[in-house]
């Protein structure tokens, strides 16, 4: 690719090497729409050799027993390393991501080296704890790592997501297969590169490529697999549920789809809420589970307020991912593009009013306009449907309570965000609010990491991020001794 003169990996990456393998899937940039390589696609085959490579890695180093300061030591040299191979990184980000380059430097490798050295802190800060018993009786509960975890990242942030699951599963003392998505592979198979380089035992972190039919299916399925972590859709979610009850009960970590409301009160900071707004929907093109894509106003605000987000959505000017100043991202292939335009038309078709955007940029590569959609209802497809690109609906209310009815979704509750100077308003309505992560004043997640992320109804089971993520990747054992 013009511009592009890194190296890419190529193969799986394995017992602390790369495997080389046939390469069957194309790797597209949503730049240009260009292919920028290939990559393999691991089978059962190929997973149950980098199960036993993680078997045989735990056995070896003895990660999971040795003094958990040494684990916390040596997830601090990987980060050293991550942060100074930033550039790299974030131009393999970039090259088939739809993260621009000057983001990813700044933002998501720097994110991801922070994620690694805050769950490296639990390794010797937590622990199990006695119990109160009689005074004829010792009784403690006592964690232990699982063993070995596979992991399934998605497209949008292919390296903080990595870090998601990575950094707690490997402070915990578990060893991890990984699957990134087929459409942004490079990134994660470098950082498992670079935990070798830093010092960690090789086998460790072991990459599997592929998609998720044949590749993803052998990794939840595999019967020396004792737990999944996954990120991804609703539908992709269920399936993984499904082959884990046909295959074998172990636990999992699902984060998965949202359709997440921003309601903004008559009393709310109008600038403030606009910025919000702009900022819960536009990053990454609307490429993310938490993204605020159904805006709810109230109706006296509704018309000022929907000016000054027009006037911030058009500001909004495409770039290619490895241009020297950020731009607006592109969408991560030309089918998903095409479904967001169906779902747009679909919502004018059933009475959308599209008060601006509504169709794609015109220049090469798969770039859609910011688009805002008034005038549908709760059956509209804009409004039922994860579009995952940005395209906001736009609804009004009278009272709380019709804000609240309006904000509960049928299907997801991932997060949502309110907007208000009443404190007593905010507390009431978080309680009622049917998400897993409630923002007030603000819309998106802080780089503290110690607040856990996960969804109610269909956006997933359990936590990642925060101490929950840590005590996802123990399972405890209670213990009792007469004396």
């Amino acid at each position: 690719m013009p511009g592009f003169d890194i190296p890419l990996p190529a193969g799986h990456f394995i017992a602390g090497a790369y495997v080389p393998a046939d390469e069957a899937i194309d790797v597209i940039s949503p730049s240009t729409g260009l292919k920028v390589g290939a990559i393999a696609c691991g089978d059962a085959q190929v997973v149950d050799q980098a199960v036993r490579a993680a078997r045989a890695a735990l056995a070896r180093s003895n990660w999971g027993g040795i003094s958990p300061r040494e684990r916390l030591r040596a997830l601090h040299a990987w980060a050293d390393l991550i942060e100074a191979e930033a550039d790299t990184l974030a131009r393999m980000e970039a090259i088939c991501s739809s993260r621009p380059a000057q983001q990813a430097r700044t933002g998501d490798v720097m994110v991801t080296a922070e994620q690694i050295r805050f769950f490296a802190e639990f390794a010797d800060k937590e622990g199990g704890h006695l119990v109160p018993t009689s005074d004829q009786a010792f009784g403690y509960i006592s964690d232990h790592p699982y063993g070995v975890i596979g992991a399934i990242t998605p497209w949008n942030f292919p390296i903080s997501m990595a870090g998601w699951k990575l950094g707690p599963a490997l402070a915990a003392g578990n060893a991890v297969v990984i699957k990134p998505s087929e459409m942004t592979p490079w990134t994660t198979l470098y950082l498992a590169e670079l935990s070798v380089r830093a010092g960690l035992p090789a086998g460790l972190i072991n990459v599997v490529l592929g998609d998720g039919p044949v590749t993803g299916t052998a990794i939840t399925g595999h019967p020396d697999i004792d737990k999944v972590s996954f990120t991804g859709s609703t539908r992709a979610g269920g399936a993984i549920m499904e082959n884990i009850a046909r295959t074998g009960i172990k636990p999992m970590t699902l984060e998965l789809g949202g359709k997440s409301p921003m309601v903004v009160f008559d009393d709310a900071d109008l600038d403030l809420a606009a910025d919000c707004l702009d900022r819960g929907i536009m990053p990454n093109a609307g490429q993310f589970c938490v993204a605020g894509s159904r805006i709810l106003v109230a109706r006296s605000v509704a018309e000022p307020l929907a000016e000054k987000l027009k006037a911030r959505f058009a500001r909004y000017a495409p770039a290619d991912t490895l241009a020297d100043e950020a731009g607006f991202s592109p969408i991560i292939s030309a089918g998903q593009m095409a479904r967001i335009d169906g779902i747009v038309q679909a919502a004018r078709a059933q009475g959308g009013d599209v008060l601006c955007g509504g169709a794609a940029f015109d220049r090469d590569g798969s770039y859609y306009q910011p688009t805002l959609i008034a005038g549908v209802d709760h059956n509209n497809p804009a409004v039922t449907e994860e579009i995952f690109g940005p395209v906001a609906t736009f609804q009004t209310f009278e009272t709380e309570q019709e804000a609240m009815a309006l904000a509960a979704h049928q299907t997801y509750g991932l997060c949502a965000g309110l907007f208000t100077r009443d404190l007593s308003r905010a507390l009431r309505l978080t309680r009622q609010v049917e998400a897993g992560t409630v923002w007030v004043n603000r819309y998106g997640r802080s780089r503290d990491h110690i607040l856990p992320t996960g969804g109610w109804k269909a956006s997933g089971l359990g936590k990642d991020l925060g101490r929950e993520a840590y005590l996802a990747n123990r399972r405890t054992k209670s213990v009792l001794i007469d004396l």
